[in-house]
């Protein structure tokens, strides 16, 4: 399943039909340390100095999403940035939803979903605002001309060592962004999803084993973990299935946003069994396959891609 697959068989001269391609898993994708950098306001992916990769040379796609009609939230950046370009390739029309002041990165992924011969309709929100949902979700149906799948991805994550300097309006914000407006998202897409559709939803193994520095975030997960197999329970019977996505600890734009301690960012990713940090484009496949046909008996799931750490 891994995307560099043909990439990895150029670059090693493989050409005997005979031979597996074999691809060690450690040594995949950026396996040295980051760079200490801190990004204000909104973290913009094409300013890092270690971009992450979100499969845009890579990922090739089969047909398993053709014509489907997916609102995509924080889908600028990062792992959701992965998914609109693999969902596009899979054949999907794209809403895709990001915060104001990521235009840069949202024109880049739109221009990926075009050249795939997909459309996109580019929906800026910021999901603090309590009508954002419901005009997210009218602006897609209209864009698209229906919608059959969501990817609720958009998250805020920001670092605080102790819970002494903890802002409660940054709980209030985390848990508007992270959980309610998915209640929002969900709630206002219901009337238009029909059986056969998908949600799939964005959780971390911070919602199965927190991070002390990380409370209001880790408890946003655990309750999107909950949600998900909840929702899967109710929505069986209307045909439409539901699961989730645990990612470890991925490069992107939000580490760099205050999501991890400055001086904890060289490191990241590197205490995992396979000894380095996940990339967007790793994570892509599973989102593909949860949405397709081909997971036609899987709901109330939570896959993990964490480099090894445990989520069961």
């Amino acid at each position: 399943m891994f995307l560099a697959y043909t990439k990895c068989i150029k670059e090693k001269g493989v050409t005997a039909m005979t031979e597996p391609v074999l691809i060690d898993p450690r040594k995949l994708y950026h396996t040295g340390t980051f760079n200490k950098e801190d990004q204000e306001d909104v973290a913009v992916q094409d300013e890092m100095s270690i971009t992450p990769d979100c499969g845009e040379e890579s990922y090739q796609g089969t047909h398993q999403l053709e014509n489907r009609r997916v609102l995509i939230t924080g889908a600028d950046s990062g792992i959701g940035h992965a998914v609109a370009i693999a969902y596009a390739r899979e054949g999907a029309d794209i809403a895709l939803h990001f915060l104001p002041g990521e235009e840069k990165d949202a024109q880049e992924v739109a221009n990926y979903i075009e050249q795939a011969g997909r459309k996109v309709v580019l929906l800026p929100a910021d999901l603090r605002e309590e009508s954002a949902p419901e005009k997210l979700v009218k602006q897609a149906v209209a864009g698209l001309g229906g919608l059959d799948t969501l990817v609720l991805n958009a998250a805020q994550q920001i670092s605080q060592e102790d819970i002494a300097q903890l802002p409660i309006q940054q709980v209030r914000d985390t848990f508007t962004v992270n959980i309610v407006s998915m209640f929002a998202l969900i709630k206002a897409a219901e009337p238009y999803l029909p059986a056969g559709g998908a949600i799939v939803t964005s959780t971390s193994t911070q919602g199965f084993n927190p991070s002390g520095n990380l409370l209001d975030y880790a408890a946003t997960k655990a309750s999107i973990r909950s949600l998900t197999i909840s929702l899967a329970k109710q929505f069986a019977k209307k045909g439409i299935r539901v699961n989730g996505v645990a990612p470890g600890p991925v490069w992107t734009p939000l580490q760099l946003d205050g999501g991890q301690p400055l001086e904890e960012l060289p490191e990241f990713g590197q205490d995992t069994l396979l000894g380095r940090a996940g990339q967007p484009v790793e994570l892509a496949p599973v989102y593909v396959f949860l949405a397709s046909n081909k997971a036609s008996y899987v709901t109330a799931q939570i896959y993990g891609v964490t480099g090894g750490e445990a989520i069961n």
